[in-house]
C-alpha cells in the first residue's frame, strides 16, 4: 500500500504536515521502508485493485497516483489493469526519480508520466481520468476538503477515486514482551504529535468526501495481517518502521525508551529481525467514491 509516504512515521511516516509532501528528499530510508510496506501487503493491496475493478463501469485506462511516493501503487495499478497509463505526482524530486528507475526495471516507463507538485497549491492538471488513486497522503494536506474538491475535476464523470488511510501507525512488539513497553510509550507520544501537526489523520474520510461531491461506494477497514509467505520480511518492515519512528520522535523520547528503541533495531539478541514473536497490528481503511456521471 502506497503506501506513500511518511506511512508510519511512513504513513506517517510522512512526518509533519505541511513539511510531509516535501521531506522525501530528506528522508533517509523511506524508500526501502514504503517497498517493504508493499511486499508485506501484497495480498490486501492486489484485494483492493479487484474492488476498484469490481465497481469501475468501464475499463480502468488512465491513473492519476497522488502522493506516489516511490511508486508502489502506482506499479501495482498498472499490472492489475494491463491497458492502463497512469501520471504519478508527488512534491520530491528524488521520489520521483527512484519511482522512474524502478519502472525501468519493472519495463513499465513506457505506461507512466511524472509530475511534481505541491498538492497544497493544486492537483496538477491533466485530462479526466478514469481513477484517481491517494494512498497516505490525504491527511498530510493543509485542506484535503479543498483537494478533493478540486480532484473531481480530474476524474471523468462515471470515474473513481480509490482512498487508502489510516488512524495510527502499525504495532509489532508484544507489549508484554522486550521491548513492549517502549514502543507502547512511543505510540503514544506520536498520537499527541499528531493530533498538533496531522490533525486530519483518522477523519470521517467518508464525510469528507460526500461534502465535496463524492458518492462512496466503499468504505472497508483493511485489517493489517500478513501472509505467512512474507514473514522474512516482517522483521525487516518492523525494524524499518521503528528506526523511522524512534528518529521522528527524537528528544521527545525520554533516555529509558530510546535506548529500548535502539535494542530492537541495533543487532542484539532482542532485535526485531531476531525474533518470531513480532507481528503486525494495524488497520488501514479503503473508501472507493465516485464522480457522479451527470457531472459536466
Amino acid at each position: 500500500m502506497d503506501q506513500h509516504r511518511d506511512d508510519h512515521t511512513h504513513d506517517d511516516q510522512h512526518d509533519h504536515q505541511h513539511d510531509d509532501q516535501h521531506d522525501h528528499q530528506h528522508s533517509p530510508g523511506l524508500a526501502d521502508l514504503l517497498d517493504l510496506d508493499a511486499e508485506v501487503f501484497t495480498e490486501q493491496t492486489a484485494a483492493v485493485h479487484r474492488d476498484i475493478e469490481r465497481l469501475a463501469d468501464a475499463p480502468v485506462r488512465t491513473i492519476l497516483d497522488l502522493g506516489a511516493g516511490t511508486g508502489v501503487g502506482t506499479f501495482g495499478l498498472l499490472q492489475h489493469f494491463p491497458d492502463a497509463r497512469a501520471v504519478a505526482v508527488d512534491a520530491s524530486a528524488d521520489m520521483l526519480e527512484h519511482l522512474l528507475g524502478r519502472a525501468g526495471h519493472l519495463g513499465l516507463s513506457g505506461r507512466i508520466t511524472t509530475e511534481q507538485a505541491d498538492l497544497d497549491q493544486a492537483v496538477p492538471s491533466v485530462d479526466a481520468v478514469d481513477l484517481a488513486w491517494a494512498s497516505a497522503s490525504l491527511h498530510h494536506l493543509a485542506d484535503p476538503d479543498a483537494t478533493l474538491a478540486q480532484l473531481a475535476t480530474r476524474v471523468r464523470p462515471g470515474g473513481l477515486l480509490a482512498v487508502l488511510e489510516m488512524s495510527a501507525f502499525p504495532r509489532f512488539v508484544p507489549d508484554e514482551a522486550p521491548g513492549g513497553a517502549a514502543e507502547a510509550r512511543v505510540h503514544e507520544l506520536m498520537a499527541a504529535a499528531r493530533a498538533i501537526d496531522l490533525p486530519t489523520m483518522g477523519s470521517d474520510w467518508a464525510r469528507r468526501l460526500t461534502r465535496t461531491g463524492w458518492s462512496v461506494e466503499e468504505d472497508r477497514a483493511i485489517v493489517l495481517e500478513p501472509a505467512a509467505s512474507v514473514s522474512p520480511v516482517i522483521g525487516r518492515y518492523a525494524a524499518a518502521s521503528l528506526t523511522r519512528l524512534r528518529d521522528a520522535m527524537g528528544d521527545r523520547l525520554g533516555a529509558d525508551d530510546r535506548a529500548a528503541l535502539g535494542a530492537l533495531v541495533d543487532g542484539g539478541p532482542t532485535d526485531v529481525r531476531r525474533r518470531d514473536d513480532i507481528h503486525v497490528r494495524g488497520e488501514r481503511r479503503l473508501l472507493i467514491a465516485r464522480r457522479s456521471r451527470e457531472d459536466v
